[in-house]
């Protein structure tokens, strides 16, 4: 991704989540948000040329500990913690290590004076998200999910879907994060890092990943122009339209797009949104799944003000949508069809039990002492052994526990300092590869995962 493209897209989240990341407190002088906004640009700005300089590392671990290590730094600007957290949330996503990723980069959920009553009512009735959802999508001829980008949480329904989905007809699936010039994508059955940006956290990569598998035709559609506000809305909408629609008007497509794009009313970045616009295009009215706002945050007070009401109340082990004795789906907001609730998150051996996508994939216990040979940090991934070595790996971890003696010296430790954990794989055959900051290879192995295919 651009240096352009990158501050455009922070300069879109900060207005999409309405400038929800709250001014400091202070005394003298008073911040106007004008003022709080430019410092936000500003720490945007700076945060890039970091993750441009992480970028020149040869490693992945490399270029995580380049942007942990300017984390911490320190910085006048107010902002740059905020923004910066958000740089480094992607990158904690990258080496498998989600709950400090959702740490690092949390936006409170706000109630909204026009958000819909709770779904707790007489007549309503909560169901599992994915049979619901295949059931909703039956004659629709597209289905539109939102993500948050560096909580891949947010992607585990929209990969078990893909298979409901496609047995239902549909037959293209977008995402946002493809680039066009991978062009090799189809053909070869899986990402690289070349593939996109978010595609280089193994959960996003597997999304695509399983498309491909499934039969879908896979479609890149993002604005190539640095386009940003409407005018990217209206190329992403454009993009759609011309690879998807205007060749095979009969094509059914899943979309997987971040936060707001896929909302159908209102308005968006001064605008309308990638879906109101590619409506405008079609004529499509597509199936619109909310997932940005039901979800946990590591500080509960960050939580939409419904989210503890429905946990207590449903107390739910899977995600789960709403409907009525009618079957209509309820919507936290407008501008969606339906909301999905997301359960707590629960770490086993320091990693989230989402990441074994209801069942799909299994816990593979990996020992740090032995595959680093206790050479630490150390990056361990776990690539499908039928794929090549420039494949993102099904799954990542990084082992980097705290020095016998002396001072720990770190923060923000993955999997939670520990030197033993889980890999989360599908049935089938990999190789395991351990690395340090230096892409010096401190380990390989091969093993099988054994289990059904699903």
């Amino acid at each position: 991704m651009s240096s352009c493209r990158l501050a455009t897209c922070v300069a879109c989240l900060l207005l999409t989540i309405g400038m929800a990341i709250a001014m400091p407190r202070q005394d003298k002088p008073a911040m106007t948000p004008e003022r709080w906004y430019a410092l936000q640009m500003e720490a945007a700005d700076k945060a890039d040329r970091i993750m441009r300089q992480a970028d020149r590392r040869k490693s992945l671990l490399g270029r995580y500990e380049t942007m942990l290590s300017a984390m911490f730094e320190g910085d006048r600007n107010p902002a740059f913690p905020v923004i910066f957290g958000q740089y480094l949330a992607w990158y904690q996503t990258y080496i498998g290590d989600y709950p400090n990723a959702a740490a690092s980069f949390s936006v409170q959920e706000t109630q909204l004076p026009g958000d819909h009553a709770l779904p707790l009512g007489p007549g309503m009735r909560a169901q599992p998200a994915i049979d619901a959802i295949a059931r909703l999508a039956r004659g629709r001829q597209a289905v539109f999910f939102n993500e948050i980008h560096h909580v891949p949480l947010t992607r585990t329904l929209t990969i078990e879907l893909l298979a409901r989905l496609r047995e239902e007809g549909f037959d293209t699936f977008a995402a946002e994060t493809l680039y066009s010039s991978d062009d090799k994508l189809q053909a070869r059955g899986w990402p690289v890092e070349g593939t996109g940006f978010y595609t280089n956290e193994p959960l996003c990569a597997e999304m695509v990943r399983t498309a491909l598998r499934l039969g879908y035709r896979v479609v890149a559609y993002e604005a190539e122009g640095g386009d940003s506000g409407d005018a990217r809305e209206r190329s992403q909408a454009r993009n759609l339209y011309e690879r998807v629609f205007k060749a095979n008007p009969k094509a059914r497509l899943v979309v997987d797009a971040g936060y707001g794009h896929i909302q159908e009313s209102g308005k968006y970045l001064g605008g309308q949104s990638m879906a109101e616009h590619l409506r405008t295009l079609s004529g499509i009215d597509p199936l619109t799944v909310e997932q940005t706002m039901l979800v946990p945050h590591p500080d509960a007070t960050h939580d939409h003000p419904y989210y503890a009401a429905l946990v207590a109340r449903l107390k739910p082990v899977q995600p789960m949508v709403f409907l009525d004795v009618e079957g209509k789906p309820w919507a936290l907001r407008d501008g969606y069809d339906v909301s999905v609730l997301f359960p707590p998150e629960t770490l086993r051996r320091g990693r989230p039990t989402w990441l074994a996508l209801d069942g799909l994939r299994k816990p593979v216990p990996v020992d740090g002492d032995e595959i680093c040979r206790s050479d630490y940090p150390c990056l361990v991934e776990a690539r499908y052994a039928n794929e090549t070595d420039a494949a993102i790996p099904a799954d990542r971890l990084v082992f980097d526990p705290p020095p016998r003696q002396g001072p720990t010296g770190r923060l923000l430790r993955p999997t939670l300092g520990a030197s033993a954990s889980d890999l989360y794989l599908r049935p089938g055959d990999y190789r395991l590869l351990a690395t340090d900051a230096q892409g010096r290879v401190l380990g390989r192995r091969s093993i099988s995962v054994r289990g059904a295919t699903p």
